[in-house]
Order: structure tokens, then C-alpha cells, then sequence
């Protein structure tokens, strides 16, 4: 199946010369959401993991059916303030300024073996930052998976210590 071709590609979003990559079109089409999640799980399902963990929120629509397809938990990384229990936080840079995400400080046991999901690789800040949670609560990254990788912006190179798997790439 030729999922490039059910991703939307919008010019000049959010600003001038940006190529937005839209995966809602890929979202609504049932046969091609079950092809990704199962083509993913395939990339990964080699590491024998215990959780998958996913920044907000397109990390959340590729993460939590990939988990399920896998037969292991979900662990989400939220914005400042939105988890309700105890939280550990990384702090990252933006074009900007900076934010902050955040862990329930008991999602990860240390020594489990977790796998970081995202819709998207693009300069790899926000990802990095959900890797450095989970090794700050003693997991283990046993890889990165995104749906789309943009290689020209070099995300890879924010994560060359670990395993990069990518379904798709610009």
C-alpha cells in the first residue's frame, strides 16, 4: 500500500515555505490507518519491549494503537501542568523560547525496554526530549518510530544513539 499517497501535503502551513505533511487523510482511511499501525509494529516488534511512550499529540494517535498492537502499555509525555500525579520534566529549546514535557514520575520502571513513537521526525527536539524522560525514570530506549521522517531537516542526528525506524520518508 503506497501510504504517501494517502497523506495530504499542504504548501505554505503553517507559514510560507513549509510543506505540511497532513496525516488526518490517512487517519480517516480505516484500511490504510490498520496498514501503518501493523507496518510500524513490524519495524519495532523485533526489540521486544515493555511500553511505548509518546509525546502529545499526534504521538498519542500513532502511539497508543501501535501499544495495543503490540500487547504492551502506553505511556503519554504531556505539556507543563497536564498530567495530574507527581511529574519529572525536561525543559527544550523552540524556535523562541523554550517548553517544557512532562512523565507521571511512576510510568517507567527502571530497566523496562521502551520504544519512543511520533507521527513525525522533523528536527527531532521534541522527540529527544521524550527519550531523555524516559531514560530520567531508568527505561531503557530500545528506539525511535515515526510514521514520516523529513530527512533534508536532519532530525537523526539528534537521536544518532539510538535505533531510528521511519514507515515513510520526505
Amino acid at each position: 500500500m503506497d501510504l504517501k499517497q494517502r497523506i495530504r501535503v499542504i504548501e505554505n502551513f503553517p507559514q510560507k515555505g513549509i510543506s505540511f505533511k497532513d496525516i488526518t487523510t490517512l487517519l480517516k482511511d480505516g484500511d490504510a490507518f490498520r496498514h501503518t499501525i501493523k507496518s510500524m509494529a513490524e519495524l519495532i516488534r523485533h526489540k521486544n519491549i515493555d511500553l511505548i511512550a509518546g509525546p502529545e499529540a499526534r504521538g498519542f494517535i500513532v502511539g497508543t494503537p501501535l501499544a495495543y498492537e503490540l500487547g504492551v502499555g502506553f505511556v503519554p509525555a504531556r505539556k507543563k501542568g497536564k498530567l495530574p500525579g507527581k511529574t519529572v520534566k525536561v525543559e527544550y529549546e523552540l524556535e523562541y523560547g523554550t517548553d517544557t514535557i512532562e512523565m507521571h514520575e511512576d510510568a517507567i520502571k527502571p530497566g523496562q525496554k521502551v520504544v519512543v513513537v511520533d507521527d513525525l521526525l522533523a528536527t527531532g527536539g521534541t522527540i529527544f526530549s521524550t527519550v531523555k524522560l524516559v531514560e530520567k525514570l531508568g527505561g531503557v530506549v530500545s528506539g525511535v518510530v515515526f510514521l514520516i521522517e523529513l530527512i533534508d531537516l536532519n532530525g537523526r542526528q539528534n537521536l544518532t544513539e539510538y535505533d531510528v525506524f521511519s514507515l515513510i520518508k520526505y
